[in-house]
């Protein structure tokens, strides 16, 4: 008897409630950020001073490139290795006091955490920095329960107070300055009025003021997850200012979120990660806290531990052979410091947790594509390919590849009619070398657009907006080729071979290169 078992099924994306996808395409929202230059200056300025800092701090390291490649070795063991890390996690938390609970979606998460908060009977609980639960809107959602959750990170802070969105993934208020922040405090927190200044000093001893009250009556604790150890069920928190470690010792209950991909396999595999982490995002040799805790100890913290594996796509996006590679990301937001593209549209222009690079080839593996009008569709397309984020990432995530391979994707299931029409015209004219000469040729009749100055301001549908915020300088009078046939050209190559040109040990030489003109067109 034969059983049909039917075709296997694609691993469910995130649904329910969650910050994964805005309201509008990548190109559209991006316009209105644009438009806004004191964002954009603030954010000048900080990627600038984030990224020399990083520089300085991994240059200090011989075996920076070793570390990297030990942090990327070790990711790909747990993607492939997954199920069996997970198991063996959820073994040794159980056997230390700790409660697992497995979410496959942003609805289960948020249903399964309010339901532990509801259990102690608490309304008011402080969280620590999440993307985790800012990636399925835990506050909101557990707003509507009439739970109230206090971030005690200070950028989280002025965002909730600001009534805000993150736009960073180290830094959410990196969008806002001092200014800025100071009046959100005079307006929103309980403890300042009109004397309160804008200088950096008042600003954190207001938000300890304020904090350091809610910390001490809080009974529940939300927090997100650095890594967590398989071998041992160890869980790991690294911060900066020492608000996570009021939030993991002080209260009764302390309630977990963990994307499944922050496993590593073994204890030791901390040392690595530890040092790749700090210099990565704030530029420092060692984060200021570092908080490991397994399960509960009598005594000691709280009384009660919940941790939540959280799937909400990230098994569809392990399906992907090279998309996967994303899960490697430890979230240190170095690709975003050095992105040409993040720097000038800010991270409110994806629409997502998780802006920038990553957010680009993460956001849509998490949440698929759900029609031609999708917002996340345009992610991929948010770059220009530089590849200062695979040069900068601690885990050797190929960010430029993934972006390729969405991109392909896109096309190979949507192709818009124009530009169908458009590269079929592009190869025809490379399939055929004289068409393709007359056509370079023409191009430089585009110098009649620059006018008088050198530049193109403004060019037709559909390239217009590459010039509505930035100028084209004028086409060449002559191409390459054209330029190729001339005596100039040709006294070059002579002399080029006469001298030669100095190579590395190993490198081909110059002469491989250099061709006669005949030689050149075919």
């Amino acid at each position: 008897m034969k059983v049909a078992l039917g075709k296997p099924t694609m691993p469910p994306h995130a649904v329910g409630p969650n910050h994964l996808r805005g309201t509008e395409k990548f190109q559209k929202a991006a316009h209105h950020e644009l438009d806004n230059v004191t964002k954009r200056r603030n954010l000048n300025y900080a990627t600038t001073t984030i990224r020399v800092k990083r520089q300085g701090a991994v240059d200090e390291l011989d075996d920076w490139q070793d570390l990297r490649t030990a942090g990327s070795t070790i990711k790909q063991d747990v993607a492939a290795r997954m199920p069996e890390l997970l198991e063996e996690f959820e073994r040794n938390v159980t056997a230390r006091g700790g409660h697992v609970h497995w979410a496959r979606d942003s609805k289960e998460a948020n249903e399964i955490i309010a339901r532990l908060v509801e259990e102690t009977g608490e309304k008011n609980v402080v969280k620590i920095k999440s993307m985790a639960t800012q990636e399925i809107a835990l506050n909101e959602e557990l707003e509507k329960r009439g739970i109230h959750a206090q971030e005690t990170d200070l950028a989280e802070l002025i965002v909730q107070l600001g009534e805000d969105f993150p736009s960073h993934i180290l830094v959410p208020a990196i969008h806002r300055n001092r200014s800025e922040i100071r009046d959100i405090f005079v307006a929103k927190m309980p403890n300042t009025d009109d004397t309160l200044t804008d200088d950096p000093q008042e600003l954190a001893e207001a938000a300890r003021v304020y904090l350091r009250e809610q910390f001490m009556k809080a009974k529940v604790a939300i927090s997100g997850v650095n890594f967590g150890v398989a071998e041992t069920g160890t869980v790991s928190i690294v911060e900066s200012e020492g608000n996570g470690r009021m939030c993991l010792t002080l209260p009764e209950t302390l309630i977990t979120v963990m994307g499944i991909e922050k496993l590593l396999p073994k204890y030791e595999d901390f040392g690595v990660f530890l040092q790749l982490l700090p210099r990565s995002s704030t530029a420092e040799r060692m984060n200021p806290y570092t908080s490991l805790w397994t399960g509960v100890t009598e005594g000691d913290g709280p009384k009660n531990f919940h941790i939540v594996l959280l799937d909400n796509g990230r098994t569809a996006a392990m399906s992907n052979e090279i998309g996967r590679e994303a899960l490697k990301c430890i979230r240190c937001s170095a690709c975003l410091n050095v992105c040409p593209v993040y720097e000038r549209a800010g991270g409110h222009s994806y629409g997502s947790t998780y802006p920038g690079p990553i957010g680009a080839i993460l956001t849509p593996q998490l949440t698929g594509i759900e029609s031609t009008d999708d917002p996340n569709g345009t992610l991929p397309f948010a770059s220009s390919l530089c590849g200062r984020c695979d040069e900068v990432c601690p885990v050797r995530i190929p960010i430029t590849d993934i972006l390729l391979e969405l991109r392909h994707q896109k096309v190979k299931n949507e192709t818009p009619f124009l530009e169908s029409k458009a590269f079929g015209t592009i190869s025809l004219l490379w399939g055929k070398p004289k068409l393709w000469n007359r056509a370079v040729r023409m191009v430089a009749l585009g110098r009649l657009l620059g006018g008088f100055n050198g530049e193109i301001e403004t060019m037709p549908p559909p390239i217009s907006g590459w010039t509505e915020y930035r100028d084209v300088a004028v086409p060449p009078k002559k191409s390459f080729r054209q330029w190729w046939d001339t005596d100039e050209a040709q006294e070059l190559l002579a002399k080029a071979r006469e001298e030669g040109i100095p190579s590395r040990e190993g490198a081909p030489d110059v002469d491989d290169y250099l061709t006669t003109p005949e030689e050149f067109e075919k």
